[in-house]
């Protein structure tokens, strides 16, 4: 009973100091608000954020937000982390407020930070999960936890709806099949390395921020979802394409993918009814 009290008070607190920190400050976005000159609070996040946010401040020299405190809450939990000053690279970047020179620094100081991730070793190759060998999160895949994997062929069919990869052709295309049938290393990439995650002030990168889909993935995960967002930004892309490895076929196959499941979710309700409608066709048959 008193443990239920001090949740009670623990909750009450947190809502108290998100509504404050609305008033006096705004808010940053649906889930990010600033509730002092120096610390904002996120939520509610999932474990996978956390944990990729722990794992790369303690392993490497990309620049991420500090963790203060976590709060836990019925729906979820918070992530209590500093405020970082500076300005989104895709505001700068669409805002002409880079000269090519400053592009083209911002871009190769990226690139210094993408090879420290690649570079992590996984714990074992093939493994497709969270930072913490946990269920990983992506909304390229949908709005819930997936895996962890131990391997990449089932990580490769499960984004394929578990469809047999001799009937992988005939569903989606031989771009998809060829890939899925190659070997790849795992990476730990942030996986959703857009302009608008990227933090600059003073014409360098100040912090890589929203790690929640970050995690171990088969290593062309990055490049493609650098791809995913909805801008067309044809510099930048050119830019990334020049600092990261490439990989054109992959980016194809998952196009292919992402035109069956364009959206969080969806990938299921395709399958089941492409199940569904050859469980017919075998009928009529």
């Amino acid at each position: 009973m008193f443990a239920r009290a001090l949740d009670r008070v623990a909750s009450l607190t947190l809502q108290v100091r998100l509504q404050i920190g609305k008033k006096l400050f705004g808010s940053l976005g649906p889930t990010l608000v600033k509730i002092s000159r120096n610390r904002v609070i996120k939520g509610p996040c999932q474990l996978p954020e956390l944990e990729a946010l722990n794992y790369v401040a303690k392993y490497t020299s990309v620049p991420v937000p500090k963790v203060c405190a976590t709060h836990d809450q019925p729906e979820g939990f918070y992530i209590e982390m500093e405020y970082i000053q500076g300005t989104n690279l895709e505001t700068a970047w669409i805002g002409g407020l880079l000269s090519p020179a400053q592009k083209k620094a911002i871009v190769q100081e990226l690139a210094g930070f993408v090879e420290q991730l690649r570079r992590l070793k996984p714990p074992h190759e093939g493994i497709v999960a969270s930072a913490g060998l946990r269920g990983a999160l992506d909304y390229r895949i949908g709005t819930s936890l997936f895996g962890p994997f131990h391997n990449h062929e089932d990580f490769h069919s499960f984004l394929r709806g578990h469809i047999p990869m001799e009937n992988c052709s005939q569903v989606y295309g031989e771009r998809v099949s060829r890939c899925h049938s190659r070997q790849y290393r795992s990476c730990f990439p942030h996986s959703d390395l857009t302009l608008r995650n990227i933090i600059i002030r003073d014409g360098k990168i100040t912090a890589i921020v929203d790690w929640a889909f970050a995690g171990w993935y088969p290593e062309y995960w990055e490049y493609t979802k650098a791809h995913y967002g909805l801008l067309d930004i044809p510099d930048w892309y050119a830019e990334f394409g020049r600092i990261v490895a490439r990989y054109d076929d992959e980016l194809a196959a998952e196009r292919a993918l992402w035109a069956q499941f364009d959206e969080p979710g969806m990938a299921q309700q395709w399958i089941s009814s492409f199940a569904s409608s050859r469980c017919v066709e075998r009928t009529v048959v």
